[in-house]
């Protein structure tokens, strides 16, 4: 025979074991509906005004206010979170202007001559454009230009080399035009003056089927205009630029000072300006730049010049004296853009004030460090400036549309300066690309952008007689001792000219950036803060509800899914078989049956008589 041992479990254990299973169901039980979660929130939150939705339910008046406050609020605080967002990507700026004090690095100084020299390379061709020009002065206005003698005495021997230049001048002619109003009447009309007409000169394409008239309301202009543009393309005809590299710096400087100490050779560079003539830079060496020991007069450069201007081309400079720029090292030296002219027989006395400007570039301006980002090749053997850029992106689009260069810019790689004997109707295509240029047309100015660190030097300019009555006699001796300068007029023959830092205090203007991470951090907090009196984990809750209300929605949309599961059937097997007669016999069996189970209370036994026979203590069961 055998025994089987049964064992009841303790009801220690059962009651132990139960409320594990409770913890364990409490670690995962979650809302079972969206009015639960949202009253437990406004029942707990820390954000004001979220208790009164509970505490008033049972007044629907109180409930309806207190919901349109809060959401009326909270569209408020919102619609402010917007605007602070808007004005954090608008990336603004603070300015800062800071006041530095030090010793300054002296700028680059450029002065010019004023004076187009007659160089020996074109002095033939010069003065066959000079008789011609008096020969179209004598038509237009009956005036007789004197011309030098040496001019006069070599007219018959340039009649017969001037076939050529005159062939060019005629086909641009220098004419009177009658102005709008007066285009109808003949010009014979004793109601037309001299006065009444416009001058220019015409401008034709290769082919002469377009043609426009360069006019100017200014006869002097019109005349200097013209007689440049003959100019410019005599000096292209030269093969070779360093034909026209003739410096004469003894016979323009006569003196040279910087801090009380003379200059020489190597404080200057030279170059040919074609309008302006000899130029001299100082302080361009970047290895030996001067600095400036103390501010004031004495501690600058003082210049003494010649004015005087016996090769000067009549026709082409129209003033005298000579012109000053101040500029930063590595910088080409516009003169048409921020030169100024020195008087003869006046000492100029220049003060500067350093100025830099920082700007920020990324998404806070839309400034270039280097140019390297801008879609304009950089000509220049200089750093970056925005008029480089935009004197660069001028000279590409004229080698693009007129097939040369402007000889005002510099040479592109693979094309030549234009010149009327190799490219006809160069004028017609320069003219025309101006007036684009101008217009903005071509880009340029929108695609040339301000660098991000540039420096400017602020002056301001004092006058006085140079040199004095008393003092003329003993200075201009003494020059023409030393220079060997041949005195023809005194008051207009030299100038004098200070160029010092008048402090040594500069200013930097800086940028930064307004509007940082923290700022809106801070600014979303004051929103935050004003509108529901809450705090950073007052922001955690309302996260927190969002996660929730998420949560229940993909729990219910499951329950959803899984229930519509549940009420589909499952299609019958492939090989099933008809069991209509069976369910026939059983119908009942597809739903369940009702019934009543009848409770009947009756005493209970008592505990021995439950033992069944043969029943140890131990709970051993014996089978005979």
């Amino acid at each position: 025979g055998g025994s089987v041992k049964t064992g009841k479990m303790p009801e220690g254990e059962k009651t132990e074991q139960r409320q594990k299973e409770e913890e364990r169901e409490g670690l995962i039980e979650f809302y079972s509906s969206y009015q639960e979660l949202f009253q437990f929130f406004c029942s707990n939150t820390t954000i004001h005004g979220a208790i009164r939705l509970v505490c008033s339910k049972k007044n629907k008046m109180k409930t309806a206010f207190w919901s349109v406050l809060f959401f009326l609020t909270f569209g408020l605080m919102y619609w402010q979170f917007g605007i602070l967002y808007r004005e954090y990507f608008s990336y603004p700026v603070n300015l800062n202007l800071n006041l530095n004090s030090d010793r300054l690095t002296f700028p680059a100084v450029t002065l010019c001559t004023l004076n187009p020299y007659r160089y020996s390379a074109i002095r033939k061709k010069l003065d066959e454009l000079d008789q011609i020009t008096h020969q179209t002065l004598l038509d237009l206005y009956d005036y007789n230009m004197s011309l030098a003698r040496s001019d006069w005495s070599t007219l018959s021997v340039q009649k017969r080399s001037s076939r050529s230049l005159l062939h060019h001048v005629q086909r641009h002619p220098l004419r009177r035009q009658k102005r709008d109003n007066l285009v109808n009447l003949p010009e014979n009309s004793p109601s037309v003056d001299k006065n009444d007409w416009k001058i220019g000169f015409v401008l034709c394409s290769e082919n002469n089927k377009d043609c426009f008239h360069q006019a100017y309301s200014s006869g002097v202009d019109a005349v200097r205009e013209w007689y440049s543009f003959h100019y410019i393309n005599i000096l292209a005809q030269m093969p070779d630029a360093k034909a026209l590299d003739e410096s004469d710096f003894e016979n323009f400087i006569y003196a040279c000072r910087f801090n009380e100490a003379t200059c020489d050779k190597a404080n200057y560079t030279h170059f040919h300006h074609p309008l302006y003539g000899n130029c001299y830079t100082f302080n361009d060496n970047s290895s030996s730049l001067w600095t400036s020991s103390l501010p004031g007069i004495n501690n600058g450069l003082s210049l003494v010049v010649r004015t005087e201007q016996n090769d000067f081309i009549p026709l082409l400079s129209t003033v005298t004296g000579a012109r000053v720029m101040v500029h930063d090292q590595n910088e080409p030296a516009f003169m048409d853009d921020g030169g100024f002219n020195v008087r003869p027989g006046i000492e100029t006395s220049i003060s500067m004030r350093k100025e830099m400007t920082v700007r920020l570039g990324g998404s806070y301006s839309d400034c270039t460090e280097d140019g390297s980002d801008v879609p304009v090749q950089n000509l220049y053997s200089s750093r970056y400036t925005e008029q480089v850029c935009i004197r660069s992106c001028f000279q590409l689009n004229m080698v693009e549309r007129c097939g040369c260069a402007y000889y005002f810019y510099p040479l592109p790689a693979g094309a030549e300066y234009c010149d009327y004997t190799k490219h006809v109707a160069w004028g017609y295509c320069y003219y025309k690309l101006l007036a684009e240029f101008k217009a903005d047309v071509l880009g340029c100015f929108h695609k040339c952008r301000k660098p991000c660190k540039m420096t400017q030097y602020q002056l301001s300019a004092g006058y006085s007689r140079w040199p004095s009555a008393v003092s003329e006699d003993w200075v201009f001796y003494m020059l023409s001792q030393q220079n060997k300068y041949n005195i023809t007029s005194k008051r207009n023959g030299v100038a004098k000219v200070n160029i010092f830092f008048e402090e040594w205090n500069y200013k930097t203007n800086g940028e930064s950036p307004a509007f940082t991470v923290v700022t809106l951090l801070s600014q979303l907090g004051n929103q935050w803060s004003l509108w529901f009196g809450s705090s950073v984990l007052s922001v955690m809750e309302l996260a927190e509800l969002i996660l929730d209300f998420v949560a229940i929605t993909f729990i219910l949309a499951l329950r959803w899914f899984r229930s519509r599961q549940k009420l589909s059937p499952p299609g019958p097997p492939a090989n099933s078989h008809d069991n209509t007669a069976f369910q026939d016999e059983v119908p009942g069996l597809s739903a369940p049956h009702r019934f009543t189970v009848e409770a009947v209370v009756t005493t209970l036994p008592s505990y021995n008589s439950l033992e069944p026979r043969g029943l140890s203590r131990d709970g051993e069961v014996g089978h005979k």
